[in-house]
């Protein structure tokens, strides 16, 4: 099996080519080669059973996917994307990355025909829903984005149900949560503080709480977020049927919850790192966002989550600190 990760030097891409490195397979399948591309050049995982090849470009230029998919990968993992905050402040960039390179992506997928159908997995996100929301979001709520980084996932999602219907490729698009904690420095994601207000003070270091803690979300953990990438991977598509793409399971929790379990977990010294410092622009785009899912689909087809906020602060514990708090 020959795989291709799009978006691999990001947090959760180099996480799950370490993981592929460390399983050698998919879906008792095993992994041949790798390419793993971004648009700065990705690192190959250390110790993998298989060969790698890293590339750096600009997927979204003419001619980049048609030689990203040269090779006829059997699964295509399309983790690139502009993220939330980036894209709201650069308009034209947002569009160019999340709308126009994922359709050059699929079109040279549609283009190699021959009986080319690879398996594809499309990081969609929960922004794909709009205010007002019910007090938990069904599988049948519909997309209605507030924002242009919605905008883009929403039409992602529309673009790989039609091309999976068509019979171009074998389409699953995942609808991930917040992924926190996060690890490594902060990046432009709205969304970053959920992670900064956890990650750094465990590291010893101050963070800023940008909203008020009433503030509710939805989150899993990285750890997650590569096992709903690998489970998409291998999951028998007639089981999925003809709507492709899938909320992911997670964890629906205030940021006044995230600090308890985080007092719970690292003491009070801990959570005095925290600062409030109120941001306007921040809190009007978090209060566009959902804030509790019911996943019954993906429930039921086997994708997993974290239980407790705990949980998921233990997950960074054990596989970013080594165990150990400052």
């Amino acid at each position: 099996m020959k795989i291709l990760i799009l978006g691999a030097a990001g947090m959760v891409g180099r996480k799950l080519a370490e993981r592929l490195a460390k399983d050698a397979r998919i879906g008792g399948i095993p992994i041949s080669h790798a390419v793993l591309h971004d648009i700065v050049a990705p690192v190959a995982p250390a110790g993998a059973p298989f060969g790698s090849e890293c590339h750096a470009s600009d997927f979204s230029l003419p001619g980049a996917a048609e030689k990203l998919i040269s090779s006829r990968p059997d699964v295509i993992f399309h983790l690139a994307a502009i993220v939330s905050g980036e894209a709201e402040a650069d308009f034209e960039k947002g569009y160019r990355i999340n709308l126009d390179g994922t359709r050059a992506l699929f079109d040279a997928i549609r283009r190699i025909g021959d009986g080319y159908c690879p398996r594809v997995v499309f990081t969609s996100s929960i922004a794909v829903f709009g205010a007002p929301f019910p007090q938990a979001i069904g599988d049948e709520f519909f997309t209605t984005p507030l924002t242009s980084y919605g905008t883009q996932k929403a039409i992602g999602e529309l673009l790989l149900a039609d091309y999976t219907r068509r019979g171009f490729f074998d389409g699953i698009g995942i609808r991930l949560p917040t992924i926190c904690v996060r690890p490594g420095l902060p990046n432009k994601a709205a969304s970053g503080f959920f992670s900064n207000i956890c990650r750094e003070p465990l590291a010893g270091k101050e963070a800023v709480l940008p909203v008020s803690e009433d503030v509710m979300h939805w989150h899993a953990s990285p750890r997650a977020a590569v096992g709903f990438l690998i489970h998409a991977a291998s999951i028998d598509g007639a089981k999925v049927g003809p709507r492709r793409n899938l909320t992911m399971p997670g964890l629906a929790c205030t940021v006044g919850q995230q600090i308890e379990a985080l007092r719970k977990v690292g003491g009070e010294k801990v959570v005095a790192r925290i600062k409030r410092e109120r941001d306007p622009v921040i809190e009007k785009i978090v209060a566009g966002w959902p804030r509790n899912f019911d996943a019954k689909r993906s429930v039921a087809l086997g994708f997993r989550a974290e239980a407790t906020f705990e949980d998921i602060l233990k997950v960074h514990i054990d596989d970013e600190l080594g165990g150990k708090i400052v």
